[in-house]
């Protein structure tokens, strides 16, 4: 993908058109409007979070272990934990929570700070997914590659991660 303001706005207009009006969009922006008031997430909002990332792991997500006082506490530490990687690792140690679920929740509570990891989003860039696991070296170079974008561009990472994910909705084969 040609990373141009142009084609990055492009691909974000896209994005939204379709689906800004659908569940997922809806869910998306009440989510992070909670998360702009509250320092914690509940076990409910924990696991519409990981819905919206993915719906495969739903009975992980919705495990008895993670139960809503272990997820409030592991979410409040990880929220803030000044460390980057205590802030992501921590969130892995709930159940189902992978580095691509632990970046959307990272994205809805620091949207400024933090892109979403997507396997379409990678491809975007021309990049491998990590064999069958992230690390956080991984996610913090996708960090780092991504902010440095947004702030070249003055577009906001939201932007570019619809931007990213569209392309590859409509060009990988």
């Amino acid at each position: 993908m040609e990373l141009s303001k142009e084609n990055i706005l492009k691909y974000a207009r896209k994005y939204t058109t379709r689906y800004f009006d659908t569940p997922d969009g809806v869910e998306e922006n009440a989510l992070k409007e909670k998360l702009r008031h509250q320092d914690f997430l509940t076990r409910d909002d924990y696991i519409n979070i990981g819905l919206w990332k993915s719906k495969r792991p739903r009975r992980h997500y919705e495990s008895p272990s993670n139960s809503d006082s272990l997820v409030r506490e592991v979410t409040a530490f990880s929220f803030s934990s000044k460390d980057e990687r205590v802030k992501i690792e921590k969130l892995t140690s709930l159940k189902g929570c992978s580095y691509p679920v632990a970046s959307v929740i990272l994205h809805f509570k620091f949207p400024d700070r933090y892109p979403i990891l997507d396997i379409r989003a990678l491809w975007s860039l021309g990049k491998t997914q990590p064999g069958s696991s992230y690390t956080f070296d991984f996610w913090w170079d996708y960090v780092q590659e991504i902010r440095e974008l947004s702030e070249s561009l003055k577009i906001d990472i939201r932007t570019i991660d619809k931007a990213l994910w569209y392309y590859s909705k409509e060009n990988q084969r």
